[in-house]
């Protein structure tokens, strides 16, 4: 029987990333929570995210080929979620204005045989922003569904002055890095 390969994410920017490595996989949401231990740092916590998210879908298809990823963005080492509203969204891009902040993004391949975790962090500096600037960009929607507050592939491309890194990380996965450790197994269950 042929193993299937699952993105255990309902990020359609992370379908979109892995429709450039290959187009034969399905969706499943893992639903697993994303609480994270007091004080964690932001690289092993994409990890035991994103291992949580594989493994949760992995019990429930066990013959399947499961990626997790889950992206934080952190100023200082400190991790910053999806905004709760306008008020902490704009306290979100208040931070990141003129300086330069991490993106991690973790990555689990969970198979029948093994496990595979991994990240990348890529470096974004932002242009200083206007507070007419921010109260824009909160007004688009954007901001709300995004880690960080902001999202490189829409409005707030603007802001971005430089990308040190993977640009696709910081979109929700590293395409580069995924491809590679994929390439093997993709080629063993094409056979």
């Amino acid at each position: 029987m042929k193993n299937k390969l699952i993105l255990a994410s309902a990020s359609p920017r992370r379908q979109e990333l892995l429709k450039l490595i290959t187009e034969d996989f399905i969706v499943k949401v893992s639903h697993t929570p994303e609480k994270l231990p007091q004080g964690m740092e932001p690289d092993p916590a994409v990890k035991l995210l994103s291992r949580r998210k594989a493994l949760a879908v992995a019990r429930q298809e066990p013959q399947a080929i499961v990626i997790g990823a889950d992206t934080v963005v952190s100023v200082d080492g400190e991790i910053l979620g999806k905004p709760k509203g306008q008020a902490q969204a704009a306290q979100m891009l208040r931070l990141l204005s003129g300086r330069t902040h991490q993106v991690y993004t973790g990555v689990a391949i969970v198979t029948p045989e093994e496990e595979m975790v991994f990240s990348c962090g890529t470096g974004v500096v932002f242009s200083p922003l206007s507070e007419e600037e921010i109260q824009w960009y909160i007004s688009t929607g954007e901001p709300f569904d995004k880690a960080g507050g902001y999202g490189i592939q829409g409005f707030g491309s603007i802001f971005v002055r430089e990308v040190q890194g993977d640009f696709f990380n910081v979109m929700g996965l590293p395409v580069n890095l995924l491809y590679h450790k994929l390439k093997p197994l993709l080629e063993k269950i094409s056979e």
